[in-house]
């Protein structure tokens, strides 16, 4: 099997480490265990008395109660049975294409997104079919190219929501009328989820499984809840089918998560609104640093996002991508995403739910280099 190298990974793996500023990270800033107890009021000694007294075994094949109790806390309508523990929503994802997809199913996927949407059914040999998402219609599905691309004979669309890298969030109408179009021809709709809660107000961001009986839901405990080093992710869905050809795989490649993983997770999920909390004041007071940053800056613009905690920039340098983000990093330490990882031309994604204080300093060296640029005419 042949697949084709995950840009934004790579891009990850080769530069986060030594970055002066990181705000290319997605993940709302993370947590250490110490303020993950003070911040549940949990009994830290209690916890780990109790797990020092557990032999370490491959623990709840099927995961942990509590932990898949708090996962249907997240919904209206899934049961623990439901729910399908994964090493984090890359797992996730990956899983339900290898439990699901066979060569030749056509299958539907947007762009931008994250590329394992795209990427993973085409290399297991997939007929796909990308959907482009514009600017200009903020970054939503179009529901008539949609159809057009809808056959009888579609297996999955794949969606984001909220989309990473826009922060585009799709309404709960418009999920509905896209359920409409894949109900028309027994489609399965696979949404990768992991940025929902995340939202700029207080409404409650809808679920695919809420909404369509062959809808799949993809989660984590890394973006909103702050935990991603837990590896600790899930799949959500009604359908029985998919359940069951999930839980057949799985014995291939995961037959358990960690134990300690899932305890963590479930006292995360016992208390989620305290985390919630805290994720969406840093999302909510970093995106209104960002905002003004971008109205200050005459060459680069976007789409304000409406949820999640990633923004697609553009700028007016006549500079690819990659090396505009390059030079900026080794310039002046200013960590960021190329666009074109996301096969969006120049542009970049910014990762504005880090400390608050580190995306303040990262984009004023960001307008730094700018400054730089303008000097040398670019």
């Amino acid at each position: 099997m042949e697949i084709k190298p995950f840009k934004v990974e790579e891009w990850m793996n080769a530069y986060e480490d030594g970055a002066k500023y990181n705000i290319a990270e997605t993940c709302v800033y993370s947590i250490t265990l110490n303020e993950f107890f003070k911040m549940t009021g949990e009994d830290e000694n209690a916890f780990w008395n109790d797990f020092k007294s557990k032999r370490l075994t491959y623990g709840a094949i099927e995961g942990d109660l509590t932990f898949k109790e708090g996962i249907c806390g997240l919904y209206k309508t899934i049961k623990p049975e439901e729910v399908i523990p994964t090493h984090g929503a890359a797992g996730a994802n990956h899983h339900i294409f290898y439990s699901i997809i066979e060569p030749g199913d056509r299958v539907i996927s947007i762009m931008p997104t994250y590329q394992q949407l795209y990427s993973i059914p085409e290399s297991y040999g997939a007929d796909l079919h990308i959907m482009k998402l514009k600017q200009e219609n903020d970054y939503l599905p179009d529901l008539d190219e949609l159809k057009q691309l809808v056959t009888p004979d579609t297996k999955l669309i794949c969606i984001n929501n909220p989309n990473n890298p826009t922060g585009a969030l799709m309404s709960k109408d418009l999920m509905l009328k896209i359920v409409d179009i894949a109900r028309s021809v027994g489609a399965y709709v696979l949404c990768d989820e992991v940025y929902r809660h995340l939202t700029q107000n207080d409404e409650w961001c809808e679920s695919i499984v809420d909404l369509y009986e062959k809808g799949i839901s993809i989660s984590s405990m890394s973006k909103v809840f702050s935990l991603a080093g837990l590896r600790l992710g899930w799949i959500a869905t009604h359908d029985t089918s998919v359940i069951r050809s999930c839980m057949s795989h799985r014995d291939y490649n995961l037959i358990s998560c960690g134990m300690f993983d899932e305890l963590v997770a479930g006292v995360a999920l016992k208390n989620k609104d305290v985390i919630l909390n805290r994720s969406r004041q840093m999302v909510r007071t970093n995106l209104e640093i960002l905002d003004k940053w971008t109205e200050s800056e005459p060459r680069v613009h976007y789409t304000k996002p409406q949820a999640g905690t990633t923004a697609l920039i553009y700028y007016d340098y006549d500079m690819p991508s990659y090396d505009f983000c390059k030079r900026m990093y080794d310039e002046c330490g200013a960590f960021v995403t190329p666009g074109d990882c996301f096969e969006e031309p120049n542009s970049f994604r910014v990762g504005y739910a880090s400390d608050t204080t580190e995306l303040i300093e990262g984009l004023s060296a960001l307008s730094t280099y700018l400054r730089k640029l303008e000097k040398e005419g670019k």
